[in-house]
């Protein structure tokens, strides 16, 4: 039978058009494209300014930046996170603290904030993880009144929601991710959101080598003014050519989100009964479901890696779970780990991430969950896909 991916892209002519109109333009660096996408972003988000970077990783490393964190801070971030989480502060010097996360959520929560917070912390980096949102507002509550900074990691976030907004409209500075395993994409690039003038001017300038002078603005004029290096900055741009990409996915995304919603209650009918757990909207917001993880627990007839071995033998590519940054050799030695990081380890352990993208048919969810747990999925499960697009 045919492979079923664990993710895979929705791609089509509209975005081969776009990149076309962009290579005829003759301007395919940032240009009018990356401005036109960080308006429309900030508008779907609902914030004040968008910065467009060359992946979500280098809009992390900014956010913090423009955050204030400098050597010898403490940045407390989750492990169980992709290491890029743990990295941005890294890259300045700062250490990495780790926190533990909720069981149900995945997500950093304010009882595992405090255990993890240090007298030196300057900030902390909450993460959205596999699109499920984080309680924002209970989480500054622990911050604000210490003047630690919080910069949410929305990664895998976008088409989530927190109380009602889009995730990150409340945060003060978010970084995003547009890989292909996103529910929009980019190929690469990232993008920071802020709601403050003065952090989205110093990011601009920042991701393009500390010029006073955007490159955009130099070669639009048949003279250019001469610019000036203010500080020591970075070559973070996205080019033209993935902005005119983004800017297709984006007025596609409600689509997408409805589509993945729609394929993850027929997952949760399906495996309710069958002693896996799987991830759910939190009581504060609804989830993209960017990753669609299932826990198994200890009692389960067969464990994680035998399911995963089960699905690879049937040509299904599932994933394991979330990994735990603390354990990995780059951050073995380092004194970041000073709370209990059980849950982290268990859901790391003992979690799998099942295939869920845009295109993915009812058959293929049946047949990823036939062979998972060794049973027919039941007609109840079945759902309605009237006005299915892809």
């Amino acid at each position: 039978m045919s492979r079923i991916n664990v993710m895979q892209p929705w791609l089509g002519e509209e975005e081969v058009t776009a990149v076309a109109e962009v290579i005829r333009s003759g301007w395919v660096a940032q240009g009018p494209r990356v401005a036109e996408f960080e308006r429309a972003f900030a508008d779907r988000q609902q914030v004040g300014y968008a910065v467009a970077t060359s992946s979500c990783t280098t809009a992390l490393h900014l956010a913090l930046v423009v955050a204030g964190v400098r050597a010898g801070d403490d940045v407390v971030v989750p492990s169980f996170s992709f290491i890029a989480t743990a990295n941005a502060a890294t890259y300045l010097g700062a250490r990495p603290v780790f926190a533990d996360v909720d069981p149900a959520t995945g997500n950093v929560s304010p009882e595992t904030l405090r255990a993890a917070l240090t007298g030196r912390t300057r900030a902390v980096i909450v993460v959205d993880q596999g699109g499920v949102p984080v309680d924002l507002v209970a989480l500054r509550d622990v911050c604000d009144p210490r003047g630690v900074a919080v910069v949410e990691d929305a990664a895998c976030a976008i088409g989530s929601t927190y109380r009602g907004r889009p995730v990150g409209a409340g945060a003060d500075v978010t970084a995003w991710s547009f890989h292909p395993r996103k529910l929009l994409t980019t190929g690469e690039g990232g993008m920071l959101t802020t709601r403050s003038a003065e952090w989205a001017s110093q990011a601009r300038r920042l991701r393009e080598h500390g010029m006073s002078v955007s490159a955009a603005d130099r070669h639009a004029q048949v003279l250019a003014p001469a610019e000036a290096y203010l500080e020591v900055g970075f070559n973070y741009r996205m080019t033209d050519l993935q902005a005119a990409v983004g800017l297709v996915q984006l007025r596609r995304l409600d689509d997408v989100v409805r589509r993945r919603r729609e394929l993850a209650a027929r997952y949760h009918r399906a495996l309710d009964g069958t002693g896996l757990r799987a991830v759910r909207d939190p009581a504060w917001g609804t989830t993209n479901y960017q990753s669609f993880w299932v826990e198994v627990p200890p009692e389960h007839p067969v464990d994680r890696d035998g399911l995963l071995a089960r699905l690879a033998e049937a040509g299904i590519s599932a994933r394991r779970g979330i990994m735990a940054a603390h354990r990995q050799p780059a951050y073995a030695g380092r004194d970041g780990v000073r709370t209990d990081l059980s849950t982290t380890e268990r859901l790391t352990d003992r979690t799998l991430i099942l295939p869920l993208f845009h295109e993915m048919t009812e058959d293929q969810l049946d047949r990823v969950v036939t062979v998972l747990t060794g049973t027919v999925v039941p007609s109840s499960a079945r759902l309605a896909t009237s006005g299915r697009e892809g």
